[in-house]
């Protein structure tokens, strides 16, 4: 996928964007590639890293996520809260998170958040929360609605969304995932090294933990 700054309005305004995009089904949970090269997967990517948890802790989740991804909204709202209070809130896991968009509008989303500073997390909770909503139909006046709610002004909001280098880092982080990592749905964690593709419960995903603490 290549976005360029001259097409990212048009095209995320699109009424053709669907929530599910190009994602069409996730392979079974707990597979584990047979040719990644995963030596480099913890070096941070062009953005830095969005990191929840005590970093020495010694369970390091990565997630792989589009933001219009409805498995990945399902682990957000419904898993995640679980392995935070139980898991990250205490010290035994921290979670990385990475996005992987699988269609202009989730790259939209992803620039979005980027662009709000330290209410990045804020804007991915109510991103997730109203997922049904701003990715489809008239993407880019949903999102400037939400957006508006994290300071965004409509000057910000577009510069924000023509940002091209922004794009490039985020699509970058996208492509790395999936030569180096194989990573081809989401969500996909990779738990201390070992790679699962699609949602896990909370009892799958707590499972993996306690046997690595």
């Amino acid at each position: 996928m290549k976005i360029t700054r001259r097409q990212a309005l048009p095209v995320f305004a699109a009424t053709g964007v669907t929530a599910t995009g190009a994602l069409t089904g996730l392979p079974a949970i707990g597979s584990k590639p047979a040719f990644a090269d995963l030596s480099t997967l913890m070096e941070p990517g062009p953005l830095g890293e969005r990191i929840v948890g005590d970093e020495n802790a010694p369970v390091t989740i990565i997630e792989y996520a589009s933001m219009t991804c409805p498995h990945c909204r399902a682990f957000h709202k419904d898993v995640y809260p679980t392995i935070k209070e139980k898991y990250i809130d205490t010290g035994k896991a921290k979670l990385y998170f990475r996005s992987f968009p699988f269609d202009p509008a989730a790259a939209a989303a992803t620039m979005l958040a980027e662009c709000s500073g330290d209410k990045y997390f804020n804007m991915v909770d109510i991103l997730y929360d109203k997922q049904a909503i701003w990715s489809r139909g008239k993407v880019v006046d949903e999102l400037f609605k939400i957006s508006k709610l994290a300071g965004f002004t409509q000057e910000s909001f577009n510069a924000c969304l023509k940002n091209q280098e922004l794009l490039d880092n985020v699509l970058s982080i996208q492509k790395k995932a999936a030569e180096v990592y194989e990573v081809n749905a989401t969500p996909t964690f990779f738990i201390n090294g070992t790679k699962y593709s699609g949602n896990m419960s909370a009892e799958a995903m707590g499972e993996v933990i306690d046997s690595l603490v």
